[in-house]
């Protein structure tokens, strides 16, 4: 993490749209040059964030998924801002359109449904667990692959989830209304749950199939 002083902040941020904010100030901005800058503050004195503070978290994991073939934005500097008490992560967006973006299109609907099944099935086969999964997080690239973003809420391990710990991602997906209407909504549900097995390793499938059915019924 480097050391960013207040006259090169105001360098970095000069001309740019404040994408999100909140009573606190200034949390996504939209720099000049088409690149973001994330702001994070600690919201206690003793935190883990004082540790390994999220901006850094952030690089951190793009490079854990880069190293696992899963698309994400590419950081270009992790800043600790002593004169406005924020870390930052400078970066440039992963290219595409979020699942969500894309729920209105009837016609790409199935077929992206089936490919995020296939995908949520790499991820945890993979050891991702991302705390915030959800269709506003998954980004279909110009490529046609997916990929995921804002990522400093997100751990890997060496070997595929537990079969608890792909509940609690499946809960994490299904908490919004639109998301889950648009997964569960009539057979739409049946589509994903066989993507997901089907992408599944047969040792995995075992132990895990039967609660997924639980959890979409």
């Amino acid at each position: 993490m480097q050391a960013l002083d207040h006259t090169s902040y105001l360098a970095l941020r000069e001309g740019a749209k404040v994408i999100e904010a909140d009573a606190s100030g200034d949390k996504v901005l939209l720099l000049r040059g088409g690149q973001f800058l994330k702001l994070f503050r600690r919201k206690r004195l003793f935190t883990s964030a004082a540790l390994l503070p999220y901006a850094q978290r952030f690089a951190n994991n793009t490079e854990r998924l880069r190293q696992r073939a899963i698309p994400v934005p590419e950081v270009l500097g992790v800043y600790r801002i002593a004169s406005i008490e924020r870390d930052a992560v400078h970066y440039q967006a992963l290219e595409g359109q979020t699942v969500r973006q894309l729920l209105a299109d009837s016609e790409r609907a199935q077929a992206l449904r089936t490919q995020l099944g296939a995908f949520v099935a790499q991820l945890h086969s993979k050891g991702v667990y991302f705390r915030s999964l959800h269709l506003g997080n998954v980004v279909l690239t110009p490529q046609g692959e997916l990929g995921l973003i804002d990522i400093a809420d997100l751990s890997c391990q060496r070997g595929p989830l537990s079969a608890s710990k792909r509940l609690r991602n499946f809960h994490h997906m299904l908490r919004y209304k639109g998301d889950r209407q648009w997964l569960l909504g009539a057979d739409h549900a049946q589509t994903f749950i066989r993507s997901y097995e089907a992408a599944m390793a047969a040792s995995e499938s075992k132990r895990f199939i039967p609660k997924l059915g639980e959890l979409f019924a």
